[in-house]
């Protein structure tokens, strides 16, 4: 399922999720001491902020709602957000905003590059909103962001994190042959809760998607994610896990999920952080090279540094 809002008629107080308005509101449990993050104020953030509005970028730090924006963000870290702040799905899990996205902008993988160049990244994440309305699904401006980023900044090292491409033919090529060091697709959760949690997204198409990665090119380091707290089982869990080292997946981050709003998906549980531990030191033991599993894990938490433990593991493997 593909959900379009159309947004022709549009008015400046219009819903950020016009498709979840009706429903009833869904309440989570109390935040535990654990999930607690502090305000950004700091100076760095101040400065990365400004970087980013200067150069009309989006970020999904700030879309999304991503409680380490500030720990980030006062490093100059940023995870930039491509082809606009409008997803055409509409993720019960998710607080970017839904709608019937705009063209897209020639301009923005130089943008992108530039700000990269500003901010002195060694690492970094580029990300996208889905893009159902565009035939490739957005393939080839992740190709001409990743070659804009490698001529402003040839040392830098690049990881996306893309959409699905769920029936865009011919779309994963295009993405892999601009080759990014990491390449990153997230499931974001178990297969049994994705009619609810991510219904317009199918899971064994996700899982093969990253398989096709490493056939195409198995130098590209191969990452997915998931949230937990969703109403999923242990052993889903470890399924998945199994599932994406049957695709040869080499990262995989564990974190806990949060509620955006009320009319968003519930939060079922708050996973204390020993069950994390455990996640990982599992994950570890089925073959990924690299695992991050905590409350505040996300996706490009720590992206940098991740991918230079990525990088020694595989090394150590290989002799």
């Amino acid at each position: 399922m593909v959900v379009v809002v159309d947004t022709v008629s549009a008015t400046p107080l219009r819903p950020r999720h016009p498709e979840k308005v009706n429903r009833p509101d869904a309440f989570s449990p109390p935040k535990p001491d654990w999930i607690r993050v502090r305000a950004p104020n700091t100076r760095g953030y101040a400065e990365t902020r400004k970087i980013v509005k200067e150069n009309g970028l989006v970020t999904v730090c700030e879309e999304a709602g991503c409680p380490n924006i500030g720990e980030c963000w006062d490093k100059k870290h940023a995870t930039f957000m491509i082809m606009g702040d409008t997803c055409t799905r509409a993720c019960a899990f998710c607080n970017v905003k839904t709608g019937m996205p705009g063209a897209l902008d020639a301009l923005e993988p130089e943008h992108v590059a530039e700000a990269t160049f500003k901010l002195g990244l060694a690492h970094i994440v580029i990300t996208s909103v889905d893009r159902d309305d565009l035939a490739d699904g957005g393939a080839e401006h992740f190709a001409q962001t990743i070659r804009s980023i490698r001529a402003r900044c040839p040392a830098t090292t690049i990881e996306i994190l893309t959409p699905d491409f769920l029936r865009k033919d011919g779309a994963l090529e295009v993405v892999v042959a601009a080759k990014p060091d990491v390449f990153n697709h997230n499931l974001e959760t178990v297969p049994s809760r994705y009619l609810s949690v991510r219904p317009g997204a199918r899971y064994f198409h996700s899982v093969r998607l990253l398989q096709r990665i490493k056939e195409i090119d198995p130098s590209i380091f191969t990452k997915s994610g998931i949230m937990v707290g969703l109403g999923e089982e242990r052993h889903e869990v470890l399924q998945v896990m199994d599932d994406l080292r049957s695709a040869d997946v080499d990262f995989l981050t564990i974190g806990q999920y949060l509620q955006p709003t009320r009319k968003h998906h519930a939060v079922m549980r708050y996973v204390p952080p020993d069950e994390f531990s455990g996640y990982e030191k599992v994950a570890y033991t089925k073959g990924f090279l690299m695992v991050s599993a905590s409350p505040l894990t996300r996706s490009s938490h720590h992206a940098g540094d991740d991918f230079a433990r990525l990088k020694a593991a595989r090394a150590a493997i290989s002799g």
